[in-house]
């Protein structure tokens, strides 16, 4: 479409008329068509009058400009051009199957190739799990919800920095699926949208869970809790949080925050929080349950699953004042005092592999477990084959580090390197800190009078550790639960732990490039977003049996495209038709089996005609 200006003069005065234009192809060849008259629209220089028709042909689609607000002129003229008998004729006549159109054929050409099929998907779950509702109801805009959608969708697909974000979301079929454009889109209108999100997280989240209960009818009587840690890229001297602690990354050198996260037996995430990087496990389990509280109701009788970092009394206490269940991985020093147990035979119960497990020819069982009773509650016993060689080769290569470590500390003796009797002390006592697991079962000396220094193994303690590779001890004050119920309640836990897994690589949340707290915190909280519409799709397809991954699915559709056709015709006129490709086979498959509509966008049709060059 393009803006006419037309003259005319009535009684000595000059009247201006300007007329919105379209192309069109007739019997007779191409002819410009009036769509509407708008009258006299002011002075405005000439290179204004395609913009305004640009922006009416783009209100008629139902693109909007993420930068600007639809004008009240647009407005205006698209409406009447929607009302007019003239424009739905005009539609009805184009939609017809017999338009015939004389292309030259080795002319014909395609363009603007994007990927549509992917975020077609992701876009659909994004509306299914009702998002854009519930950001509404958060307080926030058109345009907050549109550039969170745009965040998400990258987190999920091309994970990339705020700088490098709108290249990736321009290269993809987002703003046609979106209706908008993002052409201007640039890094600091993301950045200030993370600043937009970072104080309706809790309300969100809590929302979110609601809809996913009652979407797909979730187990809501199990809470798993778990910590991980992602490391930062830079000092982070802005960030209170950022420290340097125990690095699940293996990067002791950079500092990091901790993440909690509660998810319930199906994966999917109830609420998290971001702690300090050098907060102890045991710590966060109170302020977490309280933040639980805040998303989904803490009814009495839940139980609440937890590793044996946080198998401390003050934490058993801490849930059953909420009355709550506990099921937790007891400590390494409890788990020794049945010894004896686990060297009896009797008494153990085999569990069998279920699921992909049960399909293969391995004979041994999955797990031994046995039930005792005590005055504190119930114990579980479980003795595991695969365990024990992952036992085993953990403490040979901490035995291995130790002894090299306490060689090296030998020779600075000898040599006259280390000479005070307090300073070597203290490396020893660095040593057994740090090897924990193996130093235990060693007696390490010196002896200031005879200056000695001596290493002698306690075999006895180290055949003990030997027996017990393989073993852990499960504890609960749940009484209704038979051994293999424990077990396989416990074992969820590796829920959380996948969460943690894609959510640092496929989702990318490490490493933290960010300075400040409020979008670090920001940052893992869209990785979590990303993540409920990552288990979303693959609930959906585990309901109607199929078990594969998100990146299967993201894979099998990257192929499926949007693009432009470009048709040149015998009279030298130019037919754009923009549409998406034909799904294939395995496309439509999955198109079904996620209830998700095989057309991504309208078809648009373009006429470019040689009259004037204008369309």
């Amino acid at each position: 479409m393009f803006l006419r200006q037309k003259k005319g003069k009535y009684k000595g005065k000059t009247y201006i008329n300007y007329q919105l234009v379209e192309s069109v192809r007739t019997p007779d060849g191409p002819r410009q068509k009036i769509v509407c008259s708008l009258g006299d629209l002011g002075p405005r220089p000439r290179g204004e009058w395609l913009k305004l028709a640009h922006k009416v042909q783009a209100a008629l689609v139902g693109q909007m400009d993420l930068f600007e607000s639809e004008s009240q002129e647009v407005t205006e003229i698209s409406g009447k051009i929607q009302a007019s008998p003239q424009t739905k004729t005009k539609t009805t006549e184009k939609s017809g199957d017999d338009e015939i159109v004389a292309v030259r054929i080795d002319a014909v050409t395609t363009e603007l190739h994007r990927e549509a099929g992917s975020v077609h998907v992701g876009y659909q779950y994004w509306k299914k799990l009702g998002l854009d509702e519930i950001l509404a109801d958060s307080g926030l805009d058109k345009r907050a919800r549109d550039l969170t959608c745009l965040m998400t969708m990258n987190r999920l697909f091309s994970p990339a920095s705020e700088n490098g974000m709108p290249d990736w979301i321009r290269s993809t079929a987002l703003s046609e699926i979106l209706g908008i454009e993002v052409d201007r889109l640039g890094k600091d209108s993301l950045y200030r949208n993370l600043d937009l999100l970072y104080p309706q997280r809790a309300a969100i989240e809590a929302r979110l869970a609601a809809r996913e209960q009652t979407l797909f009818n979730l187990d809501q009587t199990v809470f798993l809790y778990d910590l991980t840690s992602t490391y930062f890229e830079g000092e982070a001297s802005e960030n209170p949080k950022a420290k340097h602690g125990y690095s699940r990354d293996k990067r002791p050198d950079c500092k990091q925050v901790v993440v909690g996260l509660v998810v319930n037996p199906d994966g999917f995430p109830l609420a998290h929080e971001v702690f300090e990087g050098n907060v102890r496990d045991h710590k966060t389990l109170a302020h977490m349950l309280d933040q639980l509280g805040k998303r989904v109701p803490l009814e009495k009788g839940r139980t609440v699953v937890v590793d044996r970092g946080m198998a401390f009394d003050e934490n058993i206490d801490q849930i059953r004042a909420r009355g709550l269940h506990y099921l937790v991985a007891s400590r390494q020093h409890e788990r020794d005092c049945w010894l004896e147990e686990f060297e009896e035979d009797q008494g153990f119960q085999e569990i069998a592999p279920t699921g992909r497990a049960a399909q293969t020819r391995r004979e041994k069982p999955l797990v031994r477990v046995k039930m005792k009773k005590t005055d504190k509650g119930t114990l579980v016993l479980c003795m595991s084959e695969r365990r024990k060689e992952k036992d085993q080769a953990i403490r040979q290569k901490q035995e291995g580090k130790l002894l090299g470590d306490l060689a090296k500390l030998d020779k600075r003796i000898a040599s006259g390197r280390l000479v005070k009797p307090e300073k070597i002390g203290e490396a020893i006592g660095r040593l057994k800190e740090r090897y924990p697991r193996v130093a235990r079962y060693y007696r390490i000396e010196y002896d200031s009078v005879s200056k000695s220094f001596s290493v002698e193994l306690d075999v006895s303690r180290r055949s003990i550790a030997e027996s017990l590779d393989g073993s852990y001890l499960l504890k609960t004050d749940r009484t209704d639960l038979s051994p293999e119920e424990v077990w396989r309640t416990y074992t969820l836990l590796t829920r959380a732990e996948e969460a943690f897994r894609t959510m640092k690589s496929p989702l990318a949340e490490r490493p933290i490039f960010h300075h400040l707290e409020r979008r670090v915190e920001t940052h893992i909280f869209l990785c979590l977003l990303a993540y409920h519409i990552l288990v979303a799709v693959e609930k959906t397809l585990l309901d109607k049996g199929i078990n594969t991954s998100f990146a299967t699915v993201r894979t099998r559709l990257k192929t499926h495209q949007i693009c432009t056709s470009v048709l040149p015709t015998s009279d030298g006129s130019i037919l754009k038709i923009r549409k998406d490709s034909t799904p294939e086979i395995d496309q439509i498959k999955l198109y079904k089996l996620l209830d998700v509509p095989q057309q991504i966008v309208r078809p648009t049709r373009t006429w470019i005609c040689n009259t004037n060059g204008l369309m």
